[in-house]
């Protein structure tokens, strides 16, 4: 057993330690052979864009200013930094015809950075692909995701530069990653009352910048005494501009938080309303018995000849496949967690 122990030890720190996937370095600090200045930039955008995108604009704004001090104009004279999203923005458009943006149009989540006719190129895919390119972009200035988080320093500059070639990160192998905010109380639930009010949306439009700033998707908001649409109308709102999916932790179903359950009075309507002998609007009579009867069946019907036959394998037999599973699944969580690990 401890040799077991070491190798599952053994495959994680591999997993750890193999080199993550992402974009190459293409932001320098010093002037260089066809390396572009965007020191001091004028940003282009459709402004039919994605809202997301255009908040993620306002975002590199600030992070210019962070690093040169210097905070990039919008839409002004000349473009020294074109970001858009295929469909949204004619001149991504015309590059993507060009041949200038291979392999983008109808990708999932995907961004390409490159630099055309002197000038750097943001294009992403769809909504959440142009956002991670913005960021992606911030990150290699110099701006952690966890700037405000962490209080991570940011290093001033005084020219930043961009390498010609083109950039990606290609399509993220993990569909939803993000954050739950789990067991939140008291410490989160404190500060983010003094800071914010609450769990509202200035909140979480921090926590939404974070977890797209890291090429996240999705989150399971705080639950503890929270209910996510009912303590900020907001909320719901500003993770659909942002671009972040909402769910709901492991007992609240059908995004109906048990803490907004527990503060209706009998004057909210719920889906089972209409149907006989339900509770309050939110317990359907003939549901709770459907599960009732399939518990009824699992137990007494699939389980029985499923445990007659477990115990008919030989001890040996057992133990052998036991331990090939256990190698192949500790191998598949070491690559997995490779691969999650960079919240792509």
């Amino acid at each position: 057993m401890n040799k077991f122990i070491l190798l599952v030890n053994v495959l994680w720190l591999l997993g750890m330690l193999c080199p993550l996937s992402a974009a190459e370095s293409f932001v320098t600090f010093s002037a260089g052979k066809g390396a572009l200045c965007i020191t001091e930039s004028n940003i282009s955008f459709d402004k039919s864009d994605y809202p997301g995108v255009i908040t993620a604009i306002g975002h590199l704004q600030d992070d210019f200013e962070r690093v040169t001090g210097r905070r990039p104009s919008v839409n002004g004279s000349g473009t020294d930094i074109l970001i858009g999203t295929v469909g949204k923005n004619k001149a991504v458009d015309r590059l993507l015809k060009k041949g200038f943006l291979p392999d983008l149009k109808g990708k999932c989540e995907k961004y390409i950075i490159t630099t055309v006719d002197g000038r750097l190129v943001v294009a992403g895919s769809d909504k959440r692909g142009t956002i991670y390119g913005i960021y992606e972009l911030s990150r290699q200035m110099g701006v952690s995701p966890w700037y405000y988080w962490a209080d991570v320093p940011v290093v001033r500059r005084d020219a930043v530069y961009a390498l010609p070639g083109l950039y990606t990160d290609g399509e993220p192998k993990v569909r939803y990653r993000g954050l739950f905010l789990n067991d939140e109380a008291p410490c989160l639930t404190g500060w983010a009352g003094k800071t914010f009010g609450g769990f509202n949306h200035k909140f979480y439009e921090k926590v939404f910048e974070l977890i797209l700033r890291m090429k996240g998707n999705f989150i399971w908001p705080a639950m503890w005494g929270s209910a996510f649409y009912d303590d900020d109308p907001e909320n719901g709102p500003t993770a659909d501009r942002m671009g972040v999916m909402v769910g709901l932790s492991h007992h609240e179903p059908m995004s109906r938080s048990q803490a907004e359950w527990h503060r209706t009075d009998g004057s909210k309507v719920w889906d089972y309303t209409k149907n006989k002998f339900n509770f309050q609007g939110h317990i359907c009579l003939g549901t709770s018995l459907s599960w009732g009867f399939l518990t009824i069946l699992m137990t007494e019907v699939v389980h029985v000849p499923v445990e007659r036959m477990t115990l008919s394998i030989p001890d040996m037999t057992l133990k052998a496949v036991t331990g090939v599973l256990t190698v192949y699944i500790a191998a598949d969580f070491a690559l997995s967690f490779k691969a999650a690990i960079d919240l792509r």
